[in-house]
């Protein structure tokens, strides 16, 4: 037989798993791996930490501000006797 061309066998070879499986690869959404320095490796790791650290507090502090029921109301006493002011103010 005479030799195949490359991209000839790649899209047989292409179609034979197209007909032999309905399995695909997920469609690649983000770039390739790419290498990094030790530096920046570990300012990512430091980075990542401090976010995750962050994240952990707020869910704590969510957490047991619900086994506590404490309720975060709006408190303005002045802002609401300096209303009432103006509104008897305005009647006279």
């Amino acid at each position: 037989g005479s030799p195949v061309p490359p991209e000839e066998r790649r899209l047989r070879d292409k179609k034979h798993l197209d007909d032999i499986t309905a399995a695909r690869l997920p469609p690649l959404h983000h770039s390739p791996a790419k290498l990094l320095s030790i530096e920046e490796s570990i300012a990512i790791q430091i980075q990542q930490k401090e976010a995750y650290e962050e994240m952990q507090a707020k869910l704590a502090a969510q957490k047991l501000a619900e086994r506590l029921d404490i309720k975060m109301l709006r408190f303005e006493p002045e802002g609401e006797a300096s209303m009432q002011y103006r509104e008897v103010r305005d009647e006279d």
